[in-house]
Parts: structure tokens; C-alpha cells; sequence
């Protein structure tokens, strides 16, 4: 079984550190700036986090959500997304949370957000 990239990350990596997760940046970002929140604690996909785990989640996507917004102001938004399972798209099986910045014009027409995911499904 191949070692999870996410149990052995070079501390050089890390943009922010906390108890019990760590942000780094995408190694395949979808816009510049996508960063990872991920546990330490090895579980296979998010919905293995505890609700103390969720919380430090959410700490830290707004820390890193602060980080990106000083560091570039030209973002003006951000989607926040999460896979579970091969078949929503998860390829690394240790839970990560995806916090991809926006800017405006980035896409001709964001509304709809992640419903592009599925063909015809962001358009209503």
C-alpha cells in the first residue's frame, strides 16, 4: 500500500499550523492560492471528524481565508469544498478540506458555484 503523502508532509509545506490540522497549499490548485486544510490524525475522508475537529476546521479556514485576502486583495470570494469517495473525485484517502479563492472574472459566469460539477446543473 502506497504511504498517504498527507501522513509524511514536509513541515516546509505548512502556511499555518494548529493542534490538530494544517494548511497547506495545493500541490494541483485550481486558482492560485487553493490551499488544504488537513488533519494530523489519519481518517479516510471528513466525515470521520469529531465535532471538537470540526471546530479547529473552521478556525482555520478562516485563518487561512484572512492569510489569502491580505496577501492578495484581488480576491473577492471563496468556495469551500470537500470530497468523500472515489466517486465524488477524493483521490488522497486522508480527509482534506479544499478552500480555493475567487476573483471576479475568473470564470464568465460563477453563479452556480460547485453545481458545475455536473453538466447543466449550475445553470437555473
Amino acid at each position: 500500500m502506497p504511504k498517504c503523502p498527507f501522513c509524511t508532509i514536509d513541515e516546509l509545506r505548512l502556511t499555518i499550523k494548529g493542534t490538530g490540522f494544517y494548511v497547506i497549499e495545493d500541490a494541483f490548485p485550481v486558482t492560485e492560492g487553493h490551499s488544504l486544510v488537513i488533519p494530523y490524525r489519519h481518517v479516510s475522508d471528513a466525515f470521520e471528524l469529531s465535532q471538537q475537529e470540526w471546530t479547529e476546521v473552521h478556525e482555520l479556514l478562516y485563518r487561512a481565508k484572512e492569510v489569502l485576502r491580505a496577501s492578495d486583495p484581488s480576491i473577492s470570494g471563496f468556495n469551500v469544498g470537500i470530497n468523500v469517495g472515489e466517486t465524488a473525485g477524493q483521490t488522497v484517502m486522508h480527509a482534506h478540506i479544499h478552500l480555493i479563492p475567487r476573483r471576479e472574472g475568473d470564470v464568465s459566469q460563477p453563479r452556480g458555484g460547485i453545481r458545475h460539477l455536473m453538466p447543466g446543473k449550475g445553470d437555473y
